[in-house]
């Protein structure tokens, strides 16, 4: 089973996305997911995530991979935007499918850390037409140590 690994330019439906991907695993008595999308509130006009590309899809593909091989899952969904985005809007989305749970839910978090602390994205927020780069905080990294 290989995962299901996209890098996006353009907008999702998430709703849709995770409906097909639920679909296309019938047999998982469980599916997790996580939707990362655009703060709304504190003078947010946008977000814009950058990246490096031919570092980024392969190193989310690795990530995938690792997921696979920590997990017994039956499937791993993981989207991911870059460029500019509106409030609101969605950056990510994490769905992990399994026999049990425990197993969804490692691999969706984990998967998530990594996305969010040991990523190939630069972040800036734009506010009150200035832009600002953001960088991972302290929790980030405490996120990523436990695994």
């Amino acid at each position: 089973m290989s995962p299901d690994v996209r890098l996006l330019t353009a907008g999702f439906d998430p709703a849709a996305e995770l409906a097909r991907f639920t679909a296309a695993h019938p047999a998982a008595g469980g599916v997790v997911s996580f939707l990362g999308q655009v703060r709304a509130g504190q003078g947010v006009e946008a977000l814009d995530l950058q990246h490096y590309g031919p570092l980024t899809l392969p190193g989310m593909r690795g990530l995938a991979d690792e997921a696979l091989r920590r997990w017994a899952l039956d499937g791993l969904l993981v989207l991911h935007r870059s460029g500019e985005m509106a409030p609101g809007e969605p950056i990510v989305l994490v769905a992990a499918a399994a026999r049990h749970r425990r197993d969804a839910f490692a691999a969706a978090e984990f998967t998530m850390d990594h996305l969010k602390s040991d990523s190939w994205f630069w972040k800036r927020e734009k506010a009150g037409g200035e832009w600002r780069w953001i960088e991972p905080r302290a929790e980030d990294h405490a996120d990523i140590a436990r695994w």
